[in-house]
């Protein structure tokens, strides 16, 4: 893998960007620009008197212009003002190639580096803390869209310049970073690489994330990983604690809930705690629910080691606990600040497990990637983690353009309406990847007897699923208690149940207008014996 064709520090004015930016070019033998230095050189003024002469308008658009240029070369080491990313369009036009880092520093560190330095115009006039932490809090949401930050108080220009390429030389190693945008500045990467497991400290400081931590785990994954993760945060100074919780979905409950809370009080864990989910879609749910709710939210980190977790479950802040009544009734959006896919955990993951993930894959192929349905009918995707960031892509497209579920993001419940029903019928004996397996094919069958499909789609479903070593049957289910299921799914509207019905390999739609009776039909394809 090469270098990011460019490296951008960006952050606050004193955070250390343009004397960073210079140790680290002169390090790695690239050429270093200041914008604000090229812009005043371009205009024959300094910024100050830029901003006075012109207003902050006419800068911005110079700083524009400029962001245009510097993003269609390569090889760089850019500073750019402490303003010049928090416009959206200079920041997805620099980033869209770049590594872009974010250069933090405490309050007190950036006055003292400030001075009384007159070029400063934004912080022109009296009381000058107050006016940083304004500009400070005006801009904390375009900064959290960066996706590394790097703390430079306290910490010399050498170290600060050796992180910066610390996290350039992760990038050229091969890990895949696939941004995820999401509302209210909450946006955050999805990083897939074999061994960031053990790289968890690193990857939680550079993004700002120094509280305490608390691994939530179950019994099946926290002796292997869970341990792991514990060791690497506590060998780093980091406060942590590993909290164990029962394995499986009916597990899945306000009771385990209630008891997560306990540990989280007993391990100190504050507002500027981190959550972080190691392990399947179970624990990602159950502990992305507990940072939504404990003390009003907490940041919350995924590190899934299920296949069915890293191309599903563990991306799109969806979180929530099973009722008596059905699976997911109680739930909420939580957006994870950070998703670590490390794909040497599905190492130790019984063959059974890693067949549930391919279900979903699956479903991604039918939804809107027909290339990766073919490739999953014949020799499989190139790579692990192609087949990952394949998948991954589907969703993050869909999450991204509707966010909240309120249109095309049901496309993703592809075969759940059946699958769900499945799993609450069998009392949960029934694994979620089996279900939904079936799930996605009966949902064939039904668009096809529908005429939503061609005839043929169900076979070519089913032949896939075969070729999987998937099941296309729920044996030991009748069809009576499994529409008795589906009148609690949470994705009915009033008295109709809602299906995603695929018209096609690749497209699919959503459907409120479906009897009883095909319903039935449908599930006689693939119920019983």
């Amino acid at each position: 893998m090469t270098p990011p064709p460019n490296i951008i520090l960006t952050g606050f004015m004193a955070a250390g960007k343009s004397v960073v930016g210079r140790e680290t070019a002169a390090q790695l033998g690239r050429t270093f620009v200041d914008m604000d230095e090229r812009i005043a050189a371009a205009t024959g003024m300094p910024v100050a008197e830029l901003f006075a002469r012109h207003g902050e308008a006419h800068f911005r658009a110079l700083e524009a212009d400029l962001a245009r240029e510097l993003a269609a070369q390569q090889g760089l080491v850019i500073a750019a003002g402490g303003g010049a990313l928090v416009d959206a369009t200079n920041r997805e036009r620099l980033t869209r190639t770049g590594l872009a880092i974010c250069l933090t520093a405490s309050v007190e560190t950036l006055l003292q580096r400030v001075g009384e330095d007159a070029s400063r115009p934004l912080l022109a006039g009296s009381d000058r803390r107050q006016r940083l932490i304004d500009l400070l809090n005006r801009r904390a949401a375009a900064y959290a869209e960066i996706p590394y930050h790097i703390d430079t108080t306290g910490r010399t220009v050498a170290e600060v310049a050796a992180e910066v390429i610390a996290v350039a030389a992760q990038e050229a190693a091969g890990v895949l970073r696939l941004p995820v945008a999401a509302p209210a500045g909450q946006g955050y990467d999805v990083l897939i690489g074999a061994g960031l497991l053990a790289a968890l400290p690193q990857l939680l400081a550079r993004r700002g994330l120094n509280g305490a931590a608390a691994i939530l785990s179950d019994e099946h994954v926290a002796p292997r990983w869970g341990e792991q993760a514990l060791a690497a945060l506590t060998a780093a100074g980091r406060p942590a604690r590993l909290i164990t919780l029962p394995a499986g979905e009916r597990h899945k409950h306000l009771a385990t809930i209630a008891r997560i809370y306990d540990d989280l009080v007993a391990a100190g864990l504050d507002r500027s705690g981190v959550v972080l989910a190691l392990g399947g879609g179970v624990v990602g749910d159950m502990a992305g629910f507990a940072a939504a709710t404990y003390l009003r939210g907490v940041a919350f980190v995924q590190a899934p080691t299920t296949l069915l977790a890293m191309v599903d479950a563990a991306v799109g802040g969806k979180t929530g606990v099973d009722l008596p009544q059905g699976k997911n009734l109680v739930g909420a959006f939580k957006q994870p600040a950070l998703v670590v896919i490390d794909p040497e955990a599905l190492a130790t993951l019984p063959a059974r497990e890693f067949r549930h993930g391919l279900a979903e894959v699956v479903k991604h192929g039918l939804i809107a990637d027909p290339e990766l349905f073919g490739q999953l009918a014949g020799p499989g995707p190139d790579s692990l983690h192609s087949l990952i960031a394949r998948a991954l892509r589907v969703k993050i497209g869909v999450i991204e353009r509707d966010p909240f579920e309120q249109g095309e993001r049901a496309h993703l419940n592809l075969g759940h309406t059946f699958a769900h029903a499945f799993e609450q019928a069998s009392g949960y004996a029934i694994p979620h990847g089996e279900a939904v397996a079936v799930g996605v094919l009966a949902a064939a069958h039904l668009a096809a007897a529908r005429g939503e499909c061609p005839p043929d789609l169900p076979g070519q479903v089913q032949a896939v699923l075969e070729h999987l070593h998937l099941p296309t049957r729920c044996h030991g289910l009748d069809a009576p208690a499994v529409l008795a299921a589906m009148a609690t799914d949470k994705k009915r509207q009033g008295q109709r149940l809602r299906f995603v019905l695929p018209h096609a390999i690749g497209a699919v739609a959503v459907h409120d207008d479906v009897t009883p009776a095909q319903a039935a039909a449908a599930l006689a394809c693939v119920v019983g014996r």
